[in-house]
């Protein structure tokens, strides 16, 4: 993750928050209202922009290396929820910190 903070036209929108939710948006798991508030930041975020870039290619390779294997349904939900409880975190530290 980033300490990069805010950038862009977007100031209340995190880099750090929004890279912890970029595999949501690569899978196409988030909500629509997300996948614009994470397109928008990276249209206007070079830093951002190249993370995702870096994502995107990590996951192009693992799924090139691992073929079309999918993870079980109950190890999808798992990481969900993990991702979601780390996202949770992450504002609730930012709050407190406010």
């Amino acid at each position: 993750m980033s300490d990069h903070g805010s950038c862009g036209d977007e100031p209340e929108v995190d880099c750090s928050q929004v890279l912890a939710e970029i595999y949501l948006f690569l899978d196409l798991e988030c909500t629509t209202e997300s996948r614009v508030r994470i397109q928008s930041h990276l249209d206007a975020c070079t830093h951002c922009l190249r993370e995702y870039g870096l994502e995107r290619e990590v996951k192009a390779l693992v799924a090139r290396c691992c073929g079309n294997e999918v993870a079980p349904d109950h190890l999808r939900q798992r990481l969900r929820t993990r991702l979601a409880a780390i996202v949770f975190d992450g504002e609730l530290r930012e709050r407190l910190s406010d």
